[in-house]
């Protein structure tokens, strides 16, 4: 596996090098994976691929220096600020599952599973709740493809496929400002609904999960 160390870019320069891994890889018929780690300045809102954007009051992102940009991937919105995102490419055929979405969710995630279990944080994945067409903050939302933590989602995640390749990629929540969430989205945030690694273990820093997520092996062992 190809890794790329965590580094710290604009909302869209880290969507072009995630477009650019996944057409490198097509490109060039790659059968290693790519796995790397990201954070975002200035803060940023990722829309789906065809999420409509009427929502954003612009202006007020603007004042708070909040960017806006639209992802490869589907889904719903997210703020991306005091996160670790982490983006994986690989060919369908490196995956036992890959033509099986859910499952090759899940085969993927369990990455993020095995490094979190090192910190005492044991993760599974979310069930399905019913979609509220009002909800345009992707974290309120849980499918059998998030990593929850005691009922409570921690990690978004989303594919894209082109040409039998695929990019996953998606948000480690570190912390969150439910003020700004609720501004910006324009909707109450259940916190009941979501949890951070600050919130679920105080003593753990940014630094230990990205040296952690920094040493995976892949394909895993377990």
């Amino acid at each position: 596996m190809k890794f790329i160390p965590y580094e710290i870019r604009s909302g869209k320069e880290n969507m072009q090098i995630d477009f650019d891994l996944l057409e490198q890889s097509i490109k060039y018929n790659l059968k290693e994976p790519f796995f790397r780690l990201y954070g975002w300045s200035p803060a940023c809102v990722s829309l789906g691929r065809n999420q409509k954007d009427d929502f954003l009051d612009l202006d007020f992102l603007n004042s708070m220096n909040i960017n806006v940009v639209r992802r490869l991937t589907g889904g719903r919105a997210l703020l991306h600020n005091d996160e670790i995102t982490y983006c994986f490419v690989c060919p369908v055929s490196l995956l036992k599952n890959g033509e099986n979405i859910v499952q090759s969710y899940k085969e993927i995630s369990k990455i993020l599973i095995n490094v979190l279990k090192q910190t005492g944080i044991e993760l599974d994945f979310g069930g399905n709740k019913k979609v509220n067409v009002h909800q345009d903050y992707c974290m309120l939302l849980s499918t059998g493809a998030d990593l929850c933590y005691n009922g409570k989602k921690l990690i978004g995640s989303a594919q894209f496929r082109k040409q039998d390749y695929i990019l996953q990629h998606g948000s480690i929540l570190f912390d969150y400002n439910i003020e700004l969430l609720e501004k910006i989205f324009k909707q109450k945030v259940d916190t009941s609904s979501i949890t951070s690694i600050k919130e679920i273990n105080p003593a753990l820093s940014k630094n230990d999960i990205i040296e952690l997520l920094s040493n995976v092996k892949f394909p895993l062992n377990t």
